[in-house]
Formats: structure tokens, sequence, C-alpha cells
């Protein structure tokens, strides 16, 4: 991704780092989050228009209430775009959201050191099976 790509419409899209072409992150965190906004604009459920006016109403509130703009929280930013923008389309609802955080949270403070951090399989599936109900009657009700 370069920084005149069309399909990125908005200026703010254009702070992210690149190297050779391609993204770079800070944190896996980070790649994770902007693979995840890819993948659900891909799947349809806002576009890429909308996400760049969501990610740009986070970043100018961000900037209006004084927090620097010197690229080290973009990300953050990016994620509380994608969480206003899930619970905003009944992706997953605050609730769902605050749980799995919870949980992760939850996970990496009791992995040990060295040892991948895992959910427990319990609460993955059905998180899963939650967000696949909600897709779908999002994608019944917006069809009629």
């Amino acid at each position: 991704m370069n920084q005149s790509d069309d399909r990125l419409p908005h200026p703010h899209l254009t702070e992210v780092q690149v190297d050779q072409g391609n993204p770079v992150f800070s944190e896996p965190w980070e790649a994770q989050a902007f693979a995840l906004a890819v993948q659900l604009s891909k799947a349809g459920n806002f576009s890429w228009k909308e996400w760049a006016d969501a990610l740009s109403v986070q970043l100018k509130s961000a900037l209006d209430s004084g927090q620097p703009d010197d690229g080290s929280h973009y990300y953050h930013h990016w994620l509380a775009a994608l969480e206003r923008l899930v619970t905003a389309r009944g992706l997953a609802s605050a609730d769902e959201l605050a749980a799995r955080k919870r949980a992760w949270t939850h996970a990496y403070r009791n992995t040990p050191h060295g040892q991948p951090v895992e959910l427990e399989r319990r609460l993955n599936e059905a998180v899963t099976t939650h967000a696949a109900a909600a897709n779908a009657t999002f994608t019944t009700s917006s069809d009629h």
C-alpha cells in the first residue's frame, strides 16, 4: 500500500508508515487491527469510505482533546474507530468487546513467559457464534 493508492481516499490513512510499499507496525496487535479493518470492509460490513470517515472522526476527536499528533497512538485510534464502527453495525456489542478485552487481559496475565497467549476455547467459540448470528441478522435486515 502506498500513499497514492486511490482506494484510501482520506488523508489520515496515508499516515501509516510504509517500508517498500508495505505497512510498518510497532506491535503485532497493530497489524492485527489493520488486517481486521481491511477484512471487515472486504466482507461488506462497511465500505472503505465509511471506515475512513470513522477513523477521521476518531483522529479529529483525539486532536481536539489535546492529544499529541505525533503518530505514537495512531493504532490506538484505529482500534477505537474500529470498535465504534463494529458496535454501530451490530457486529458486536460494547459489552461483548469489553468481555473479550477482559478475557485477553486474564489470558496474558496468566500465561507463562515465552508461551503463546490463548483465550479459553469456550469463550472464543461463544463470541464467534454470536458474531456470526449478529452478522446474519445484519445482512438479512439490510437486504430489505
